[in-house]
Parts: C-alpha cells; sequence; structure tokens
C-alpha cells in the first residue's frame, strides 16, 4: 500500500492527446523503417518525411536523436540481451559463445539501425543502456566459460566484439544492397580467430574507456535539435 497516495501534491501525468500519440507512433514507425534503410546515420528530417509530419513535432515529441533511438530500439536491444541469455544457458560454453556471435550479428545484419545501434552509445537512452549493460556483464561471464573450456583463446578481450560489431556493421552498411550475405563469411572468420590454440599473439586490445568514447562520438552526431521548433502537433 502507498498512504497518503489519494492526497499527493504531485499532478499525475498527463496523457497525450490522441492525435499526438498518433504522431508519437507515426514517427516511431517511419523511424523503424529509416534506420533500418540507412543506418543510423538518417537524418531526424529524413524520419520526419517518411512519418508525414514537420521536423516541429518530430522534436516536440523526440528532442534528441537519442530520444527516438530509445524508443525505436528498446525492443531489439531486449532481444540481442535474450541472445547474451541464450548463450548462457546452452551446456556447451563455445557453442553459447559461438551461438551469441552469430544472432547478434544476424540482428545487425537485418536492421542497418541496429548495426550501427550496437556499435554507438547514448548516455540518455535510459532503457536502451541499461539493457546494454546486463547484456554486457552477462556476455563477459560466456567469454569467461568458453575460455574455461579451451577453446576460446586466453587471450581474447571483451573489446574484441566491440570490434566485431564495428566491424560487422561496416560490411552490413557498404554490402547490404549488393551482398546482403558477405558479413556471414566476415563473421565465420573472425569466430576462427577467436578458437584456440592460437595462431600467434596479438597486439594489445584498445582500451575500454578509448572504446567506449568512440563510441560516445558515434552517438553524438546529429543529436541536436534545431534552432527553431514551432508548430503544431
Amino acid at each position: 500500500m502507498n498512504p497518503g497516495a489519494q492526497h499527493s501534491d504531485v499532478p499525475a501525468a498527463q496523457p497525450l492527446r490522441s492525435d499526438a500519440e498518433r504522431n508519437r507512433e507515426r514517427i516511431i514507425a517511419a523511424a523503424r523503417v529509416v534506420f533500418a534503410r540507412d543506418g543510423l546515420g538518417a537524418s531526424m528530417a529524413s524520419v520526419a518525411r517518411e512519418a508525414g509530419v514537420g521536423i516541429a513535432t518530430m522534436f516536440r515529441r523526440f528532442p534528441t536523436k537519442a530520444d527516438l533511438v530509445d524508443a525505436v530500439f528498446c525492443d531489439r536491444m531486449d532481444a540481442y540481451a535474450d541472445a547474451v541469455a541464450a548463450g548462457l544457458d546452452d551446456p556447451d560454453p563455445w557453442h553459447g559463445f559461438v551461438g551469441y556471435i552469430e544472432t547478434a550479428c544476424a540482428m545487425q545484419a537485418a536492421d542497418s539501425g541496429f548495426a550501427d545501434v550496437l556499435t554507438t552509445t547514448f548516455p540518455t537512452a535510459k532503457g536502451l543502456e541499461r539493457r546494454r549493460d546486463e547484456a554486457y556483464q552477462g556476455m563477459v561471464e560466456l567469454i569467461s566459460r568458453a575460455k574455461a573450456t579451451g577453446r576460446l583463446r586466453e587471450d581474447f578481450d571483451s573489446s574484441d566484439l566491440v570490434l566485431l560489431h564495428m566491424a560487422n556493421a561496416g560490411v552490413v552498411n557498404a554490402t547490404s544492397g549488393a551482398a546482403p550475405d558477405a558479413w556471414r563469411r566476415v563473421v565465420a572468420l573472425f569466430v576462427q580467430s577467436f578458437e584456440a590454440p592460437a595462431r600467434g599473439p596479438l597486439p594489445a586490445s584498445p582500451e575500454h574507456d578509448a572504446l567506449y568514447k568512440a563510441m560516445l562520438r558515434a552517438g553524438s552526431a546529429g543529436d541536436a535539435a534545431p534552432e527553431s521548433s514551432s508548430g503544431k502537433d
């Protein structure tokens, strides 16, 4: 129970008007189409055009691109986290590790926007980033288990998966229209390079903070609202 709830001085959140809610849903649906086709580099203006709304309406509903990304991709990040959980549930840790990689990279191949999401961070997209963090912790455990079997090379680092997703995103965005299955070969080459015994030593892995800064920089591109966003919903 919540004593005093009936007499709270805090005003209840007001629901959106029906037309404003319809605009919001139209924008999300349009963003799914535009980001899947063009990646996160697509402009907010292009999403507004696809939705058939004015740019002012766009920025009232979603003041930043991070807000829009959060609304569009939270469910995809849930599915990504589920892929990590499925890997942990596999009785064979190496098989679970490889299965996670193949599932996550297939998700990137199916959606250019999500290909970018896995290599971009949006600190203000709280729901999406919370699920990413949860998935990361599971991924670290999955790596540890795969190493314990002797199948995953000992010098493998979690940053190597970030690099894999960055490479896969580049391949997906470059080849999706002409060679949509090219990513499969790239991923297979990576997986074979991960397996023990290692063929030779690797250069030092990038600092995790440096990779985070790179992902943060990618997320900051195109995230500002226009100076003027007047108009009606």
